[in-house]
């Protein structure tokens, strides 16, 4: 690829969306957020982000800088004063970060709890009854699974680790590198899923070490997921993230 493929993270619904992410995968407790190990979790998706040459909003980096601070001033050794009343007494300073993802948090489950309604009442039709007798041997259809863009993420970044030691041994060797249009890549992969006639390991879709082969899969991946042609399905956090084919 002559230039990077852009894609806007807005799917990834902003800093706090993956911060809660990350307090609910690793049990954390909100009210007592241990900011050492959250930043390290926060910043490790931002460099796979930048691996994978995703253009990266602002409040991204902008959380990153505040989680940063934080952490040097949670740091700090703790100076001893006397306090003359409950005023003076110094803030947490993960108190703010608290509230905002409580806050958050609260409105995200309302606006689930509005999908469900919505979702219920799409299936309320008005009409006199009909016989389904000839509906009833047909297969269910297969839903949108729990994977997220999150999981593809951290998927992403153990197929990267995998391919370090690949690319350090090649490093004295001259590799041609290929133009690899989406396009292409986004009909090999239904293809593939197609052939499996079920569902795919995610890192099967990654055979070549080649880090552009990897970016534009990913790409690929990215873009079939927003047509709603393909989806991810994780039974349980760190398991094996699985690519299925969208029925109609």
């Amino acid at each position: 690829m002559k230039q990077s493929y852009q894609v806007k993270i807005d799917a990834f619904e902003g800093p706090l969306d993956l911060l809660l992410h990350l307090i609910n995968q690793y049990e954390i407790d909100i009210y007592d957020i241990p900011v050492a190990d959250i930043t390290e979790q926060y910043m490790a998706y931002i460099h796979t982000m930048q691996q994978l040459e995703l253009d990266i909003a602002s409040e991204y980096l902008v959380m990153a800088a505040s989680l940063l601070a934080m952490k040097s001033q949670m740091l700090l050794p703790n100076q001893p004063v006397e306090l003359d009343d409950e005023e003076d007494m110094e803030e947490d300073p993960r108190d703010e970060l608290m509230k905002r993802l409580i806050e958050y948090r609260r409105y995200k489950d309302a606006a689930l709890l509005l999908k469900e309604k919505e979702e219920k009442a799409d299936r309320i039709y008005t009409k006199p009854p009909s016989n389904l007798d000839a509906y009833r041997e047909e297969q269910p259809v297969i839903r949108k699974g729990e994977g997220s863009i999150y999981d593809m993420l951290e998927a992403m970044t153990k197929i990267l680790k995998g391919h370090r030691v690949t690319d350090r041994k090649r490093a004295d060797t001259k590799v041609q590198r290929d133009e690899i249009p989406i396009q292409m890549r986004m009909s090999e992969i239904m293809d593939h899923i197609g052939k499996s006639g079920s569902a795919v390991k995610f890192d099967e879709l990654f055979p070549q070490p080649s880090r552009t082969h990897i970016v534009v899969t990913f790409m690929a991946l990215l873009e079939l997921m927003k047509g709603n042609e393909i989806y991810c399905v994780q039974e349980k956090h760190f398991d094996e993230l699985f690519v299925y084919k969208m029925e109609d």
